[in-house]
């Protein structure tokens, strides 16, 4: 009787493990698949904006390609350089925000190798736990189980009892053989992710030299400008007269502005002003390469009013609002290139120009610090830099006077 006892009880202890495992397998592999999926969704998302992109620069290459750019200015043709620049840098962020969204996926799947082999080693362990028992507990057999009924609904029961238990082997072998199918898929499945990731890696180092590329070939274009002085003296005229009007604008834009926060203040809603204390602009450089003042303009052969201070720095790095405010202009200019104007309240304004990548659109509201794009040489630039200009109720003032030092001057700024 000690024996039947023993034999039921270990019966009943291996279907509860196994009912434990299924219930254990459901919801890990539900929790686990929902993971998978949202971040599957996202580099599907990103590859849907790659070819978006890459849309857009084959329709940049077309015109690069046509007559009419070839008969194009100097400048004009800087323009569509510098567009197709700024979207070759699109495509390294792109690409960039593919690889760490892989990172991610390769993380989650590497968790689910491990939940799947441990899975199958517990499946496994029970397995030889209930082989161990029917070896052990052998001379017990089905026959002799149901033939030692006391009645025959005694009989009835043990014939259930019987089927239980061949059951529940059944069961464990067929769990087992599902978690073995379930650590190969899971494994494969993080090969997989593993690969995708390198062939972005690869496909980012050619975006980066392509880069290279196109920054060579637009910097070829502003030298060519140099060549000629009355080319130079044309542009200059050019340029200066687009600078008014793009003042002008931005004066029309600020005022706009604070009519609205006038209206928006009186009807108790909040406005957004900064501190008035700037911060610097660009954290990975404090290197003024050229002051505020009049100086000789490389470009243009000419002693000219430099309205701001250039920070030299290299392609890429991100450019920092000086302070709390609100966008008024973001936008493309053949001077300016792609470039930026925050107003912060009380009549003060920060420019930021010559960049790459604008990470900001009119109507924005931005907080001291934030990004609001990346280090470029678009627009009339001679190499990689930012132009940061600091306007008071529409005058230009010097932008050093904001900074009590931490900054270094080149010898020549």
């Amino acid at each position: 009787m000690k024996s039947k006892r023993f034999a039921r009880i270990v019966a009943i202890v291996l279907a509860l493990l196994m009912a434990f495992s299924i219930i254990y397998g459901v919801v890990s592999s539900l929790t686990q698949t929902a993971g998978a999926a949202a971040t599957q969704g996202q580099i599907d998302a990103l590859k849907k904006q790659a070819g978006e992109l890459d849309k857009k620069k084959q329709a940049i290459q077309s015109e690069l390609n046509s007559l009419k750019y070839e008969q194009s200015s100097n400048m004009a043709k800087k323009s569509v350089l510098d567009e197709r620049i700024s979207l070759t840098e699109e495509e390294i962020t792109n690409i960039g925000e593919q690889i760490e969204t892989y990172g991610r996926l390769i993380d989650e799947k590497a968790g689910e190798v491990v939940t799947a082999q441990q899975r199958e080693d517990g499946q496994l362990a029970l397995y030889k736990q209930r082989i161990r028992a029917m070896e052990e507990y052998g001379a017990i057999s089905y026959i002799a189980v149901i033939f030692d009924a006391s009645s025959f609904s005694d009989l009835l029961s043990r014939i259930d009892f019987v089927d239980d238990i061949m059951s529940a082997d059944e069961n464990t072998y067929r769990q087992l053989q599902e978690a073995r199918f379930d650590t190969i898929a899971a494994k494969e499945a993080l090969e997989a992710s593993k690969l995708e990731q390198e062939q972005e890696r690869e496909r980012l180092n050619l975006k980066e030299a392509e880069l290279i590329e196109q920054v060579s070939q637009a910097e070829a274009v502003i030298a060519a400008l140099e060549e000629s002085i009355e080319t130079s003296t044309a542009h200059y005229q050019e340029i200066n007269a687009e600078r008014e009007e793009l003042q002008a604008s931005i004066n029309a834009k600020v005022e706009e502005l604070r009519r609205q926060e006038e209206a928006k203040a009186r009807s108790g809603g909040s406005t957004v002003v900064g501190s008035g204390q700037l911060l610097w602009p660009s954290a990975a450089s404090n290197y003024v390469t050229s002051r505020f003042g009049t100086r000789y303009h490389p470009i243009y052969k000419y002693y000219r009013m430099h309205d701001g201070v250039d920070i030299g720095a290299k392609y890429g790095t991100v450019v920092y609002a000086a302070d709390s405010g609100t966008v008024v202009t973001s936008a493309y200019s053949s001077s300016y290139g792609n470039y930026v104007v925050l107003s912060h309240g009380n009549g003060m304004t920060t420019l930021y120009a010559h960049m790459s990548t604008r990470k900001v659109k009119d109507g924005d509201t931005v907080s001291r610090g934030s990004t609001i794009g990346l280090v470029g040489s678009t627009g009339a630039s001679t190499g990689p830099h930012l132009h940061f200009e600091v306007s008071v109720k529409g005058s230009r003032v010097d932008p050093l006077k904001y900074f009590s030092g931490g900054y270094v001057l080149a010898s020549d700024a």
